[in-house]
């Protein structure tokens, strides 16, 4: 993983989408010594959408099980 300035992220954008995009490379950008944000793939974006979406799933199961409601009375609470 790469890690650099935003002054120099801003310089090589082009270059660094490509190394991003073609290589898989990830970069961190920063600003006065702290991350920012990053340059992540496509691939890696979407794998962790799915990781996430995987999580909230497992979350709402576990809140499904502990709750003594009925799940229709639970969506009529939350407005659903």
């Amino acid at each position: 993983m790469t890690t650099l300035p935003i002054s120099e992220a801003r310089e090589r954008l082009a270059d660094l989408g490509n190394r991003v995009a073609l290589l898989g490379e990830r970069v961190v950008v920063e600003r006065r010594g702290k991350n920012l944000f990053a340059l992540v793939s496509v691939e890696d974006l979407e794998l962790l959408e799915r990781l996430e979406d995987k999580l909230d799933l497992d979350a709402i199961r576990a809140a499904k099980k502990e709750s003594s409601k009925p799940w229709s009375e639970v969506k009529k609470a939350l407005g659903l």
